[in-house]
């Protein structure tokens, strides 16, 4: 009988031993978190995405309550979640301007011209590394490959006739495409400045005109039909300040490869490749 009681009563004195040097030991060594931490981390959607900045909601939420990150850190959130968020923090927060991810790219299957043909693995990144950039004849250009597409947890990125298209309507701007595009065409731009470059190519003009029908060839008429001083010439390649554009459309119509998207002036607007 003493074989049994024995070992009962040390492994029984051992466990309230343990239990209480943890206990005192949670105590003692406890990190205190801030109450508004779990409440901001409940507001956040949880998509775990990055787009924020952070390692995930948690990390973002904390930022925020600390003062680190701004109420409308959250790009998947948008302003409902961003005005929550201030609420609890006790915050204004300004109005959150929508983002979206854009293609500078327009070399679709149709337009642009093609190397040689590829027949190896479907990633981007891998094809990219390949002499010349890739297969593609402008080695600026979307590979459509789907890169971008994969890592899209939203549903917003598709290739259409060899190149990466964005459903703005899906898009949360969480940037995971643009981080991932080996070519570096893919950005986070305002969702309502419609007026955009289609083109990343930084070639000259003769050797964008082999590759592509409707690159920027630098010709720079764009810049002189602009009276608000919103297109910016780099390395041959027409950029646009997004502050300075009224979109008034001009540079649009007098790109003579059409290398700039546009809208329609009329009511409603449609946005349309020119």
């Amino acid at each position: 009988m003493n074989s049994i009681i024995f070992p009962v009563i040390s492994l029984g004195g051992l466990g309230v031993l343990f239990g209480s040097l943890l206990g005192y030991a949670s105590k003692k060594f406890a990190v205190e978190v801030d109450p508004r931490v779990p409440i901001v981390r409940d507001i956040l959607p949880g998509a775990n995405c990055g787009g924020c900045g952070y390692a995930g909601c948690d990390a973002c939420a904390k930022a925020m309550v600390e003062g680190e990150a701004a109420p409308n850190a959250c790009p998947v959130g948008g302003p409902e979640t961003a005005k929550k968020i201030g609420e609890v923090l006790g915050l204004a927060v300004d109005a959150l301007t929508k983002n979206v991810a854009f293609v500078k790219c327009n070399g679709t299957c149709n337009n642009a011209k093609n190397k040689y043909e590829y027949t190896g693995i479907a990633d981007c990144r891998d094809a990219a590394l390949l002499p010349g950039g890739g297969y593609k004849g402008c080695s600026y250009g979307c590979l459509g490959l789907g890169s971008c597409v994969k890592v899209c947890e939203f549903g917003a990125l598709s290739i259409v006739n060899g190149v990466a298209v964005v459903d703005e309507n899906k898009c949360t701007s969480c940037g995971k495409c643009a981080k991932i595009c080996p070519k570096g065409l893919i950005e986070i731009v305002p969702a309502d400045k419609k007026v955009r470059v289609v083109c990343n190519s930084k070639d000259k003009g003769k050797d964008v005109k082999d590759n592509c029908a409707v690159g920027c060839i630098g010709c720079r008429m764009c810049e002189r039909a602009c009276q608000f001083g919103a297109i910016i010439f780099e390395n041959n390649l027409a950029k646009i300040d997004y502050e300075k554009c009224t979109q008034c459309n001009a540079c649009a119509v007098k790109c003579p490869t059409k290398a700039i998207r546009g809208l329609i002036k009329s009511e409603p607007q449609q946005e349309v490749v020119s």
